[in-house]
């Protein structure tokens, strides 16, 4: 060696496959949420398949830290197939490489597959720890396995492992989904004896618990045990209290907030203005939607998709406007929430317009189209759609299609309105995860459409179990079995309403009048126009009449309410809309409840006879 010369550093090989593999881990983990939202990083798993194929050739791939390296980049590249047959040739598995397979077979859903793994893992002689129980905990918690989260903690407790401020965070969610509000009493009083109560997670947690348990008492109380108040205490209380009918609450803490110069965030706003929505308060939903986009554009802040797309269903067409002038209208996302909203409002020819003029389409464009012809009970156009969309080379696979649970309950709804209901049950039968009430609610509602009693009281047997709160699965089935003159079964049904402490929510409808919004309540004397409304529905039914109308009673439930056919909600919107719009313009109502067969025939003679375009939605 030369004097003064340095000897030069040699890479062990092992060392430099790991370097090749490390960046596109993290490349992978900078888009993580992408990921699950139908985006693959597909450089990054491109990339680390070459460092893959480097370890190969060269047999480095035996190497413990390789093979551990490769089976974390394939897990956190969503190839849990390719990692789970690299980590059985694992010479050895140590309690990081059990733990992250575990918790990627739990975000996927696959209880049993990863309970097996949780059984073999101790079986090996490898003790599991907190960060096992905390990531399987987790991974269920994301795929709303609630129950088998709280499960997971039960199952860990008693084997000497003390839960941590993660720990709790994910399984009061998990308990607040799962409206278990023993459960979360339990826990909060664990929390408190590990000191772990001002944790930043732990108390927004808690908070966000007994707002889905409905206990608004210790939400408060909760929120004021607080010592240092942050955001993530704030989008906790203000969801809880609107959730719960005290939106008033709400947006006083909400106000307090922002009068303190709190920063607020997209989901701050987000649930505030849904919390608004919910509560019957759309024009302060609107108005806290312009005073955000002012704010923003005086503090020359870039327009935020991921803002304007999470607000787009409560204030339609404001963001329509909003979205136009600031050019973000092509986004794919914000594009598909577009042909959304324009579905949901009764405009699918608005929706096709959107959806033929964005310049480029993703499948979750062409996923948003479909569900709304679906929506719409337009049979041959989704099917046209579907075909379009495999002959422009997008084909749907259980990631970034099937696997939503919002699609198959679409699809249940598209195979309902076109009366294959064995075949919509058949679906429900295969989905590969568990299904929730959004799918059973397809069903259904559309075994009230073709008064199918067997499958209805199996999608009600469902629901009861999923929200046995909501009256409405409750009527629809008292609906179904009125249809067939099942008297003494709709009695069974509405007594159990009664032993719940449940009642039929009251109907009402709301439509847009000269920029106004317009709230009818069936039954109701108290709007200003009342008189002149009535008088119209009067003209109309002796024209209807002489057109062949009659009313259908199929589902009169031998309720005084329910017999006023001429004072339901809908009818008195569309009456409102008849007086003061000019002849030809096309009527918007929104329901609360589903629409009965009779205001739906209802709807279809006014359109005819008043040369009308009419578009009623309700709540399915």
């Amino acid at each position: 060696m030369l004097p003064g010369s340095a000897a030069r550093p040699s890479l062990n090989p092992g060392a430099f496959i790991l370097l090749l593999l490390r960046p596109h881990i993290c490349t992978h983990e900078s888009h993580y949420s992408q990921c699950h939202q139908g985006l693959r990083p597909v450089i990054g798993l491109e990339a680390g398949k070459q460092a893959h194929g480097i370890a190969f050739t060269s047999g480095l791939d035996s190497d413990y830290c390789v093979g551990a390296s490769l089976v974390n980049m394939y897990e956190k590249c969503d190839e849990i197939r390719v990692a789970h047959k690299l980590f059985d040739r694992l010479p050895q598995r140590d309690v990081v490489s059990w733990s992250a397979l575990l918790s990627a077979y739990a975000r996927k859903g696959r209880v049993d597959v990863t309970m097996k793994l949780f059984n073999e893992m101790t079986d090996f002689g490898v003790e599991p720890n907190i960060v096992t129980g905390n990531g399987v905990i987790s991974g269920f918690n994301h795929n709303r396995d609630y129950n088998e989260a709280v499960v997971m903690l039960q199952r860990m407790h008693p084997e000497g492992y003390h839960p941590d401020d993660t720990t709790f965070s994910s399984v009061l969610s998990a308990v607040g989904d799962l409206k278990e509000l023993k459960i979360g009493v339990q826990l909060h009083c664990c929390l408190i004896k590990q000191g772990l109560g001002q944790k930043r997670y732990v108390r927004s947690a808690q908070v966000d618990m007994y707002g889905k348990c409905a206990c608004t008492l210790e939400l408060t109380r909760a929120f004021d045990e607080i010592d240092e108040k942050d955001i993530g205490a704030c989008n906790a209380v203000t969801t809880g209290l609107s959730r719960n009918g005290l939106i008033y609450n709400a947006l006083k803490a909400f106000e307090q907030y922002r009068d303190q110069g709190t920063e607020l965030k997209v989901v701050t706003w987000s649930s505030i203005i849904a919390g608004c929505t919910q509560n019957g308060r759309d024009i302060q939903a609107l108005q806290l939607f312009e005073r955000d986009a002012e704010c923003r554009a005086k503090a020359k802040l870039c327009n935020n998709t991921l803002l304007v797309t999470s607000m787009w269903n409560y204030c339609g067409k404001a963001a329509q406007r909003f979205a136009l002038g600031t050019g973000i209208a092509d986004d794919f996302y914000f594009g598909s929430a577009l042909i959304d909203m324009n579905a949901k409002c009764g405009r699918i020819h608005m929706s096709r317009l959107c959806f033929d003029k964005m310049p480029t389409k993703n499948l979750v464009c062409w996923s948003a189209i479909m569900g709304g012809y679906a929506m719409h009970g337009k049979t041959k156009e989704a099917k046209g759609i579907f075909d379009l969309m495999q002959r422009a080379g997008h084909k749907p696979d259980l990631i970034s299609f099937c696997s939503k649970m919002e699609h198959y309950a679409s699809m249940v709804n598209l195979l309902g309105h076109a009366g294959k209901l064995e075949q919509a049950y058949a679906l429900i039968n295969q989905m590969p995860f568990g299904t929730d009430a959004c799918v059973w609610g397809a069903l259904l509602g559309s075994c009230r459409l073709i008064n199918n009693v067997r499958l209805g009281e199996i999608a009600a047997k469902k629901l009861f179990e999923l929200e046995p709160e909501n009256p409405g699965n409750y009527v629809l089935l008292s609906n179904i079995y009125a249809s067939k003159a099942m008297w003494s079964e709709v009695n069974v049904v509405r007594d159990i309403m009664i032993s719940r402490g449940l009642k039929k929510n009251p109907a009402c409808s709301w439509i847009e009048v000269k920029n106004k919004v317009h709230m009818l309540l069936a039954g109701d004397k108290s709007h200003g126009e009342m008189p002149p409304i009535l008088d119209k529905l009067n003209e109309l039914s002796v024209e209807m009449k002489k057109a062949g109308y009659r009313p259908e009673t199929d589902f009169v439930l031998q309720d005084v309410e329910e017999q006023m056919l001429g004072e339901h909600s809908e009818k008195l919107a569309v009456a409102l809309g008849l007086l003061n719009t000019p002849p030809g313009t096309p009527l918007q109502v929104i329901k609360n409840l589903r629409i009965c067969h009779d205001c739906h025939a209802f709807m279809k003679f006014i359109s005819r006879i008043g040369g009308r375009e009419i578009f009623v939605r309700d709540t399915n």
